[in-house]
């Protein structure tokens, strides 16, 4: 099995902001893996996120190890959760294998990993962090879309969302701090985000700081995810959460996503799968499992000034499993 490996940059429609910083392009990783002797390729596509320590260099070295394992023994999904740790690595390759299995047994993946048939969902459209107007006149832009996600953390957050609550009245907001809050804030800002229509909060408290959510008595719900990555730490979240955002470069792929996505459900919580800013690539995995889920942010193209040939469809905000053409 060969494994190859590089790395690409598609730049961001303007730029994209959130609590922790701006970047105005996308520079995502991709592996291609055939078996020696075949003709099918199977690729992925993820993204080496620096607030989990991870970086193209350190993400490429983990998968160079691999790649030189492979070539001689073979790889299979099952041997690579050992092999490797959850994150942006793991991901690309396990989204890769998929593919190539699919190509190779002439199946859909979804039906590989025993998943019902993908239907077209409605994805939340995010607003970057930005002065109260800023976000207003973004809002305004996007008031047909049903569901809007605002990038907030900092001091003038309750403008900002009364700001887009008025451009975009007809809109389901959620509010989504990136770690940029801390409890005391939290407390005076939830009866107004309340009275303000807002659905869902998203990791309000840093991760591993979030402990005084437990019993929080809150009138809106509360997401996890910086706080959430994998099943081992799905007990500690279904305590001070509502709701998880599942991402696959957090996850290490979709093998590691059914299961964690199974395991919620059956404990009753609410689900999100969400994504970096990156190209339809990225989104096709996680699109099989979405058609499930209470919330769905998978807007990563549409955030790109041009996404990658034989994308996915958007029309507004809804968007079509991925074709063929591109993945699984």
């Amino acid at each position: 099995m060969v494994i190859s490996t590089r790395v690409e940059r598609l730049p961001i429609a303007g730029r994209f902001t959130i609590a922790r910083g701006s970047k105005t392009e996308a520079e995502l990783l991709v592996v291609e893996i055939t078996q020696r002797g075949g003709a099918e390729r199977g690729w992925a596509e993820s993204v080496p996120y620096a607030r989990y320590g991870e970086t193209i260099g350190s993400c490429l070295a983990q998968i160079e190890g691999v790649a030189k394992a492979a070539e001689v023994d073979g790889l299979d999904r099952a041997s690579l959760q050992a092999l490797l740790p959850p994150g942006a690595a793991r991901n690309a390759v396990d989204c890769a294998l998929w593919d190539l299995e699919a190509k190779q047994s002439h199946q859909r993946v979804w039906r590989l990993a025993g998943l019902p048939p993908p239907t077209p969902v409605t994805t939340a459209f995010t607003l970057s962090l930005a002065t109260p107007a800023e976000m207003a006149a973004a809002a305004r832009l996007a008031a047909d879309r049903p569901l809007l996600k605002l990038k907030i953390g900092g001091a003038d957050d309750l403008d900002r969302v009364r700001a887009v609550r008025d451009a975009a009245p007809l809109a389901r907001l959620i509010v989504d701090a990136n770690e940029g809050l801390d409890l005391d804030t939290l407390r005076r800002l939830l009866p107004d985000l309340h009275r303000l229509g807002v659905v869902l909060i998203e990791q309000p408290l840093k991760a591993g700081e979030d402990e005084d959510l437990q019993g929080l008595d809150t009138p809106v719900p509360l997401c996890a995810d910086e706080s959430l990555h994998t099943r081992a730490e799905l007990s500690d979240c279904a305590q001070r959460y509502a709701c998880l955002n599942i991402k696959l470069d957090k996850t290490g792929g979709l093998t590691e996503a059914v299961a964690l996505a199974a395991d919620a459900r059956a404990m009753g919580l609410k689900l999100m799968f969400g994504c970096m800013v990156a190209s339809s690539l990225s989104m096709a995995p996680a699109l099989l499992l979405a058609g499930q889920d209470d919330f769905v942010d998978l807007d990563g193209p549409l955030l790109l000034a041009k996404d990658r040939a034989n994308g996915l469809v958007y029309r507004g905000s809804e968007v079509g499993p991925p074709p063929v053409s591109l993945w699984g």
